[in-house]
C-alpha cells in the first residue's frame, strides 16, 4: 500500500471528516466536554466542515492518501492541521484576523441551523481554555512561535502501518529545519506517555481542570530535535525533555501514536469555534482593540 501525504482540498473533506469523527469516537476530552445524551453528529460534521474549509488556505492541512495507481479508487487514511508558528511581537494581520471572524460567523450559522452546540459543554470547555492560557503563559518562552499541531487522526483499521508518522514527519521535518519548537495534543494517559518517553519526550508539568467531581487533567512535554511541546489533556503530568532527537527506529516502531495517540488534537481545537457565538458588542470591542493594535486572537 503506497500512502502520500498532500494538502487537502475541498473534494477531500467529506473523507477527512469522517476519519476525524471515527477517530473521536471514544477520545477522554471528546467525552468529558460533550454530552453523549445530546451529541449532535450532524452539527458537529458542519462544524468540521467550516474548519476544513478555513483550514485549506489558513493552515497545513494535509491527509494521508492511499494510491493504487488509480487516482478513482484512493481513499482517505488520515488527517492533519498544523497552525504555522507566529512570532509573539508580531501584531495579527487583518487577513488573519477576518479569516478568523469568518470561520466563526460559519460555525454560529451552524449552530443556529442545527438549534444549538449540540451536547458541547460550555462552561467545561471554558475551564479548559483558562487552565491552557495559564500554563502557556508559562511555558512559552520561544519568541518565534510554534508549529501547532490540532489534528491528526488516521482511520482506526489503518493505524500502526506508519500513516500517522508520515502525517507528523510532514511538519516535523520542516520544523527540525527551521529550527522552530511544535506543540501538540493528546488526550490518554496510556499508552501515550510512555509512547512520548520513547520518542525523546518527557513530561513537564500538570494542569487541571476541575468541574465540580469531574476532572480533566493536562500534561506538557518537551522532546526531540524540535523539542515538540505537547499538551496531553486526561493526564497529570508535565515536563521539559532533553534535546535529544529520537531514533529513527523509535519513530517507526511508535508511528502509532502520531495517528492515534495524538487524535484529541481536533476535539480541542475545534471547541473555540464550535461555542462562538455572534455578540455585535463584542464584536464592536475586537475591532476597537484591532485597531489599537492590542487584539489577540
Amino acid at each position: 500500500m503506497a500512502i502520500e501525504v498532500v494538502n487537502l482540498t475541498e473534494a477531500d473533506i467529506p473523507e477527512a471528516i469522517e476519519v476525524i469523527q471515527r477517530g473521536f469516537a471514544d477520545d477522554p476530552y471528546f467525552k468529558w466536554v460533550f454530552n453523549p445524551a445530546t451529541f449532535n453528529k450532524q452539527r458537529n460534521y458542519g462544524s468540521l466542515e467550516a474548519r476544513c474549509r478555513w483550514g485549506i488556505n489558513n493552515a497545513i492541512f494535509q491527509v494521508a492518501r492511499e494510491r493504487d495507481g488509480n487516482d478513482s479508487s484512493s481513499r482517505v487514511l488520515g488527517v492533519s492541521c498544523w497552525l504555522p508558528p507566529h512570532p509573539a511581537a508580531e501584531p495579527e494581520s487583518w487577513y488573519s484576523w477576518a479569516q478568523s471572524w469568518l470561520l466563526s460567523f460559519r460555525q454560529f450559522l451552524n449552530n443556529v441551523r442545527h438549534n444549538g452546540r449540540g451536547g458541547l459543554n460550555a462552561r467545561r470547555y471554558w475551564i479548559w481554555k483558562d487552565r491552557q492560557r495559564e500554563a502557556q503563559s508559562q511555558i512559552w518562552d520561544d519568541p518565534r512561535g510554534y508549529y501547532f499541531c490540532n489534528i491528526v487522526a488516521v482511520s482506526p483499521e489503518a493505524q500502526g502501518k506508519g500513516i500517522g508518522k508520515k502525517l507528523f514527519q510532514a511538519v516535523t521535518d520542516r520544523a527540525d529545519e527551521e529550527g522552530v519548537k511544535c506543540y501538540l495534543e493528546s488526550s490518554k494517559e496510556v499508552p501515550n506517555v510512555e509512547i512520548y518517553r520513547r520518542m525523546g519526550f518527557e513530561m513537564a508539568k500538570a494542569m487541571e481542570c476541575r468541574d465540580g467531581e469531574e476532572v480533566c487533567m493536562v500534561c506538557l512535554f518537551l522532546g526531540g530535535l524540535v523539542k515538540s511541546l505537547v499538551i496531553n489533556v486526561a493526564c497529570s503530568c508535565i515536563a521539559w525533555s532533553e534535546i535529544q532527537s529520537p531514533s529513527v527506529e523509535e519513530r517507526q516502531a511508535r508511528s502509532y501514536c502520531c495517528g492515534a495517540a495524538f487524535t484529541a488534537n481536533a476535539a480541542i481545537d475545534m471547541q473555540r469555534d464550535f461555542i462562538l457565538e455572534l455578540n455585535f458588542g463584542n464584536l464592536r470591542n475586537m475591532i476597537m482593540n484591532k485597531v489599537g493594535g492590542q487584539y489577540e486572537h
